[in-house]
């Protein structure tokens, strides 16, 4: 029998881990640029990053101190400026927002009361302080608004603010350009991730027909096939919405590309550079990932395909948490947590490859699938309706697997992304699939 005390130890090494891990990602990313660039707003899609840092104080201080903890409110007239439904992005730098420095010394005040409230936790009694669900929760809060910061930096212009390694050098892929899915029922979602968030859940029985998906993530040189043959300029590659929003809004390419003569150019985070020919193509919208697989004779994977494709183990009739199994990713598994700034090429991370031999499924690019963002049988909002439910409908469409600028902490084979079928700021790709013929 597992020893209580020992569980809860692990589980409390576990949320402290995270919390420090997901700071001292927002501290890269907020003291990289000098006081004027974190109070602009270098994109109207986006807040000016002096928000999300103390939005993220904000959250923790509702959730960690005040809900958990019992606190009284430390700033509660400020709850209303960083209310995400309150007040739209784009209205957001005309609010009297903390400044920077009044912002982190907010931030940091939460944190060390919230490590306190850690410290002490018994992660059981409430299914909020269940497993510790509550620290996660915030873990995966701040690493999201992690991302977007990192979004909101490609955005910006001017010289480049953050430098990583790049991804290891690999041969060029050779493998078998798709894998067969076989037909069958298998375990979508999880009722037992103790982090899960309430969309992920509850585990269910899912019937899937075969199909057949893409090894890798779809590349820049596969994507620029498809602009040399006018896949842009031809209207039946695309949906009538698609068709509409590409000649409205002039795109002839995924964002931050240009042409220069003969070649492919694109902006990565204050640089430019030539278009790499084999990375996983990135920041196009569902409208031009669907084009492309339309084009291609193919179709984007359903949400149910992909998550199949990324977690089922023939071997044993089971769902694993990560397509490598069960074990937390590590840096051999998948490009993950901003430690490089760009994908892997494709067919990168053998160790992270599926049972079915599918690459890439975690990390590098989220991946637009067809499917709009509805809620589970079963499903019930927790612990409130602002981070899933209002979301629910045709309006929204789920993307799968992470992306480099994703954290571990809010990735896993269940996670669920959503966005509108316009958004290219977001580090998002795909892969297509088409149905095996019986």
């Amino acid at each position: 029998m597992t020893d209580p005390a020992l569980d809860a130890e692990a589980l409390r090494e576990r949320a402290v881990a995270s919390l420090i891990t997901a700071r001292d990602r927002t501290t890269l990313l907020t003291s990289c640029v000098d006081e004027p660039e974190l109070t602009a707003q270098h994109s109207p899609l986006m807040s000016p990053l002096v928000w999300d840092l103390a939005h993220i104080g904000n959250q923790e201080e509702q959730w960690l101190l005040r809900a958990v903890a019992g606190h009284e409110a430390i700033r509660p007239e400020i709850d209303g400026l960083y209310d995400a439904f309150e007040h739209p992005r784009a209205e957001r730098p005309s609010l009297p927002l903390l400044p920077p420095d009044e912002a982190r010394r907010y931030a940091a005040d939460v944190r060390g009361r919230a490590l306190d409230v850690l410290e002490a936790a018994a992660f059981d009694g409430t299914r909020l302080t269940e497993a510790g669900f509550a620290f996660g929760m915030i873990a995966q809060h701040e690493q999201q608004h992690d991302e977007t910061m990192l979004i909101t930096h490609q955005l910006r212009r001017g010289p480049r603010a953050l430098t990583a390694p790049d991804p290891e050098p690999v041969p060029l892929f050779t493998g078998p350009s798709e894998v067969l899915v076989p037909g069958g029922p298998f375990t979508m979602g999880t009722s037992d991730e103790p982090w899960a968030l309430d969309n992920e859940r509850p585990a269910h029985r899912r019937e899937v027909a075969p199909f057949r998906i893409d090894t890798t993530p779809v590349t820049n040189a596969a994507y620029q096939a498809f602009i040399a043959d006018g896949g842009y300029d031809e209207p039946r590659w695309w949906t009538a919405e698609g068709w509409a929003h590409v000649r409205r809004n002039a795109i002839t390419a995924p964002l931050f590309w240009r042409r220069d003569g003969g070649q492919w150019l694109r902006r990565r985070f204050g640089i430019t550079e030539a278009v790499p020919p084999d990375e996983p193509v990135l920041h196009v919208c569902w409208y031009e990932a669907d084009a492309y697989a339309r084009w291609a004779g193919r179709r984007l994977p359903t949400e149910a395909e992909w998550e199949k494709a990324a977690r089922y183990d023939p071997a044993g009739d089971r769902s694993a948490r990560y397509p490598w199994g069960d074990a937390e990713p590590t840096p051999e598994h998948a490009n993950l947590g901003q430690r490089h700034l760009r994908p892997a090429p494709a067919g990168s991370y053998p160790a992270g490859e599926s049972p079915l031999g599918v690459r890439q499924l975690i990390g590098d690019v989220w991946e637009w699938t067809s499917s709009d963002f509805l809620p589970y049988p079963g499903f019930r909002a927790f612990p409130y309706k602002e981070y899933s439910e209002v979301f629910f409908g045709p309006g929204h469409k789920v993307l799968r697997g992470g992306s480099f600028a994703v954290d571990a902490v809010a990735c896993r084979g269940t996670f669920r992304n959503w966005d509108l079928p316009v958004r290219r700021q977001i580090f998002s790709g795909f892969r297509t699939a088409r149905s095996e013929e019986i």
